[in-house]
């Protein structure tokens, strides 16, 4: 759907924080603000990464190769492969409430300080 309506006037305009420039992103990238930040991140996110990659690795390998202990009945017509493989839903979303919770208490302060700081200098 178009419109043949012409843009605003100028003065209708919002005007929005200011933009900065590239020279004071490449000065921010180089901080040791941001660093911590990308630290703060890093050291939260790759260890999650790996323990989970190597939790689903787990899973397929057992899948492959332990079909007698996978296939070993808990209760009913549940398995431990059933256990597993809903154990793997759950843990995504364990991961992803712990990131969200991670992320709102120790990056966005940090990246909101940032970024107040660059539309101030702007």
């Amino acid at each position: 759907m178009t419109t043949d309506a012409p843009p605003p006037p100028e003065s209708a305009r919002t005007t929005g924080p200011a933009q900065p420039t590239t020279e004071s992103f490449t000065r921010m990238q180089q901080s040791t603000e941001f660093g911590e930040l990308r630290r703060t991140y890093r050291s939260f996110a790759f260890p999650l990464t790996v323990a989970f990659i190597a939790w689903y690795l787990l899973y397929v390998l057992l899948s492959s190769y332990a079909g007698g202990f996978m296939g070993t009945k808990l209760f009913g017509n549940i398995n431990v492969a059933l256990v597993f493989g809903l154990a793997q839903f759950a843990t995504t979303f364990l991961i992803a409430w712990f990131y969200s919770r991670h992320a709102a208490a120790k990056l966005d302060p940090k990246a909101e300080a940032i970024k107040s700081r660059m539309e101030a200098d702007a």
